[in-house]
């Protein structure tokens, strides 16, 4: 299923050496993402599929594809609670 995801309009992101920032402007809060959780999000960001991103990752990581799909989803779940980001459930 592929996604329909975007930042929140106050959220802007920030690369750093070893993933990615997530800044919330309007609450002053933001999230650290490590080098998998920036290439999951911005996965999700340009339209990817769940499933396909956790293919991706379980070529790179010792992770099955099934593991990978439940923790995107769980990260997607985390960063909408967080009102970070929008759009269509990545279920």
């Amino acid at each position: 299923m592929s996604t329909s995801m975007r930042l929140s309009p106050d959220v802007v992101t920030c690369d750093t050496d070893d993933g990615l920032v997530l800044l919330d402007s309007r609450r002053g809060r933001y999230w650290q993402l490590n080098a998998t959780g920036a290439a999951i999000v911005r996965g999700l960001l340009a339209g990817a599929a769940v499933e396909r991103i956790a293919t991706e990752l379980s070529r790179k990581q010792p992770v099955t594809a099934d593991r990978a799909a439940e923790d995107i989803r769980t990260l997607v779940d985390q960063l909408t609670r967080a009102r970070l980001i929008e759009g269509e459930n990545a279920s």
